[in-house]
């Protein structure tokens, strides 16, 4: 079974990444959502570098790949970004919408839960995209997440299950923005036409944002 044949049967619609305002400047002026490695390494974006996490010490050796989620976000790391470590500031979030087609692209890895846990599975083919949706996920020891009979089967077992895509994403895949209310979607298109790039579908989804 390939990777499109396991997006197929799941009904697998999207791939996401939350991000600020000052990230979504950068990547519809760049056309890629980059990994902090090249973050930090690009002259252009440096004035607005925001990273999600503060710090990424605890895998350090994946920088140079955009984490993403499967069909649902990270809610967990969702709120430590906007609550903890971006707490205060003159920010407001939005979420990307990736087609699932590049979940077949060369040198992407999927995780069964957070990157960083001691116990996750990873791996670059189809059947570790399909260990995502096991029925039970080892996070470390003696901690385990078990798949509710009722789970929709596009979603992974663990929220915190991650795609690692190698070095940047290209905007020519994202097919729709969603943002927490009227004021972020006249903005978002504002920067459609300053920055020159193609319009997407954007829309108010506020029970993605209701929560923080």
């Amino acid at each position: 079974m390939s990777i499109s044949d396991i997006v197929e049967r799941r009904g697998i619609e999207e791939v996401l990444h939350f991000t600020t305002n000052l990230g979504l400047i950068g990547i519809l002026d760049s056309r890629y959502l980059k990994s902090r490695q090249r973050l930090n390494r690009d002259e252009r974006l440096e004035h607005i570098f925001s990273p999600n996490a503060a710090v990424r010490d605890k895998d350090s050796a994946w920088l140079d790949y955009v984490n993403l989620s499967i069909s649902r976000l990270n809610n967990k790391f969702f709120d430590i970004s906007r609550n903890r470590w971006h707490k205060g500031r003159p920010l407001w979030w939005c979420v990307l919408s990736f087609r699932p087609i590049i979940l077949s692209d060369n040198g992407v890895y999927f995780t069964t839960t957070n990157n960083i846990y001691t116990d996750v599975a990873r791996g670059a083919r189809a059947e570790a995209l399909e260990s995502m949706f096991a029925p039970k996920i080892k996070q470390w020891p003696g901690m385990y997440v078990t798949r509710p009979s009722e789970m929709d089967p596009a979603w992974p077992t663990c929220e915190q299950a991650e795609v690692l895509y190698p070095g940047q994403v290209s905007t020519s895949s994202l097919q729709a923005i969603y943002v927490g209310g009227e004021e972020q979607l006249d903005e978002v298109y504002g920067l459609f036409a300053g920055l020159g790039h193609r319009e997407l579908e954007t829309t108010v989804q506020a029970k993605l944002f209701s929560n923080y």
